[in-house]
C-alpha cells in the first residue's frame, strides 16, 4: 500500500515538474533583442609607414546589431558596425578612412554559465565571436578595398529593467585579404589575417517581446529537482524491500481486526518528500513548488487536528543575519498562502534554521535544493 502511494505521488510530481519545466524553458522568456553601441576604435595595422598611425581612443565607432538566444546560454547575432579612421592630431600623416563590415556571430551568456545569479540579479557577461565580411574606404584616395574579418569580444550588462540593458563592449577585429592600408596610402605585404583594429563601445540593449524577462537573465529550471526526488523515492523502496509494511493487530472477542497503516502522507511530508522550492534570493516560491502546496493544504483540510511546522531555509551564499531573515520570510509567506486557504493560524508555526550548512556551497545543484521550505507535521 505505502509502495504504491509514494509511487503514484512521485508520478505525478514529475509529470507536474516536467510539464510546467517544459513551458517555461520554451515559452517563459524573450529571445529577440537590439543592440545599438558608440565609442571608440584603434587601428593597430597595417600603416603605410610610421608616419601613419592613430590615436589610442579614436572617434568614432558604432555599431548595430540584432540577437536572437536560442535558450539562456547560447544565441546567435548578426551586426553592422561602422568605423572611422583617422591620424592622431599633431603627430601623424593626415589621413580619412571609413571601416564598414557585417558580421555573423555566436554568443554565450557567461553570466547564465558561471552562475552570476548566485550573487547578483543586475550584472550580465556575453562572450561573442564570428566572421563577416568588410570595406576599406578613403574618398580621397579612391580607394575601396573588401576584405573578410574575424571578430570576438566580450560584452557587459548592467540590467536597468526587464526591457533595457546598459553594456560596455571590447572587440578584436582580425582582418584577411586586406590590400590596401588603413590610411590608404599603400598596398599591403601580407594578404593573410594581418589587419587589426581594436573597439570599445557602450550602448543599450532594447529586450523585444510579449514576455516579462529577457533569456539574458532568466535562470531555467534543470533536471536536479527530479534527481533528488528520483534518489528520495529509490531509497524509500529499498527500505521497503528490506522491511515489511507494518500493522497493528486488536484483539477483539470474537476475530482479530486489521487496523489501517501508518499516516503514510504526514510520513512523506515530515521525511521531507514534499518541499517548496525558491530561487536566488527570492522569497516568493517557484511555480514547481505549487504541488507541495497543495498536499500539505489537503492534509490539514482531511485532518483538522493536525498542526505543522513550517521550517524555512537559505542556501549559504550571503551572511548568517540575512540567510536567517530571508529563512523565516520563505516560510512566512508559505504560511499565509495557507492561511489564505482557510488554515488557521494558531495551526502553523514558523521556523527559520537559516543557511543548510549540509549542502555543498560550491554546487548550484545543491544550492538550488537548499532554498526550500519544509514541514513538520505534529
Amino acid at each position: 500500500m505505502k509502495k504504491i502511494v509514494i509511487t503514484l505521488a512521485f508520478a505525478l510530481s514529475i509529470m507536474r515538474v516536467s510539464a510546467q519545466t517544459e513551458t517555461k524553458a520554451a515559452d517563459n522568456f524573450n529571445k529577440w533583442s537590439v543592440e545599438l553601441d558608440g565609442g571608440f576604435n584603434k587601428a593597430q595595422r597595417p600603416f603605410t609607414s610610421s608616419n601613419y598611425y592613430s590615436s589610442r581612443i579614436s572617434p568614432f565607432t558604432a555599431d548595430l546589431g540584432v540577437r536572437y538566444m536560442l535558450n539562456n546560454k547560447f544565441g546567435l547575432k548578426a551586426d553592422f558596425g561602422y568605423n572611422s579612421l583617422t591620424e592622431q592630431k599633431d603627430s601623424s600623416m593626415p589621413f580619412d578612412s571609413k571601416y564598414y563590415r557585417v558580421d555573423l556571430q555566436g554568443v554565450a551568456n557567461l553570466g547564465r554559465i558561471m552562475n552570476f545569479e548566485t550573487w547578483t540579479n543586475t550584472f550580465g557577461l556575453l562572450a561573442h565571436g564570428g566572421f563577416g565580411v568588410a570595406q576599406l574606404e578613403n574618398k580621397d584616395l579612391h580607394v575601396k578595398d573588401r576584405m573578410a574579418n574575424l571578430i570576438a569580444g566580450l560584452t557587459g550588462q548592467i540590467r536597468l529593467t526587464d526591457r533595457i540593458a546598459l553594456t560596455g563592449d571590447v572587440s578584436t577585429i582580425v582582418n584577411a585579404l586586406q590590400d590596401r592600408t588603413f590610411d590608404g596610402g599603400s598596398t599591403t605585404a601580407n594578404r593573410g589575417f594581418s589587419g587589426l583594429l581594436f573597439n570599445g563601445t557602450v550602448g543599450l540593449q532594447v529586450y523585444l517581446g510579449k514576455n516579462t524577462k529577457h533569456a539574458d537573465w532568466v535562470v531555467t529550471s534543470d533536471n536536479a529537482d527530479i534527481a533528488a526526488l528520483e534518489n528520495k523515492v529509490a531509497g524509500l523502496e529499498e527500505q521497503i524491500k528490506k522491511a515489511p509494511e507494518k500493522q497493528i493487530i486488536v484483539e477483539k472477542p470474537v476475530t482479530n481486526t486489521v487496523v489501517a497503516d501508518k499516516d503514510v502522507v504526514k510520513e512523506m511530508i515530515n521525511d521531507k518528500y514534499y518541499s517548496v522550492y525558491f530561487d536566488f534570493n527570492k522569497s516568493t516560491p517557484i511555480e514547481n513548488s505549487t504541488s507541495a502546496i497543495d498536499v500539505i493544504l489537503s492534509y490539514l483540510r482531511k485532518n483538522p487536528s493536525a498542526s505543522i511546522d513550517i521550517v524555512g531555509h537559505a542556501d549559504q551564499v550571503g551572511s548568517s543575519e540575512y540567510n536567517n531573515k530571508l529563512a523565516s520570510t520563505r516560510a512566512t509567506n508559505v504560511k499565509t498562502i495557507l492561511e489564505k486557504a482557510g488554515i488557521a493560524s494558531s495551526r502553523l508555526n514558523v521556523i527559520s534554521e537559516g543557511a543548510d550548512n549540509s549542502i555543498q556551497k560550491d554546487s548550484e545543484e545543491a544550492r538550488r535544493l537548499a532554498r526550500r521550505v519544509t514541514f513538520k507535521v505534529k
